[in-house]
């Protein structure tokens, strides 16, 4: 049940992602290329979450995911507060 639960979580971030970075390819709106890049960043959270948790559960990637959050939200942090519009 866990796995469905990583899966899915994974394939809503990308979707997301895809969804996203579509509009501001569209549109052009900057928001919308750091919403995007913050998406795309916890979609590869949510894949290090699968390894970690599924495919090598002796291994602690706690240090790693928390970085790829991290890098997750810098973009859509730098878009908020310096981006002017």
């Amino acid at each position: 049940m866990a796995a469905t639960i990583y899966a899915l979580c994974a394939l809503t971030a990308l979707a997301c992602a895809c969804l996203i970075l579509r509009s501001y390819y569209q549109s052009k709106y900057r928001l919308l290329l750091w919403s995007g890049l913050c998406f795309a960043g916890l979609f590869i959270n949510n894949l290090i979450l699968m390894i970690d948790r599924l495919m090598l559960p002796a291994t602690d990637l706690s240090t790693w995911r928390l970085l790829a959050a991290l890098g997750a939200l810098l973009p859509l942090l730098y878009g908020l507060i310096l981006e002017d519009e």
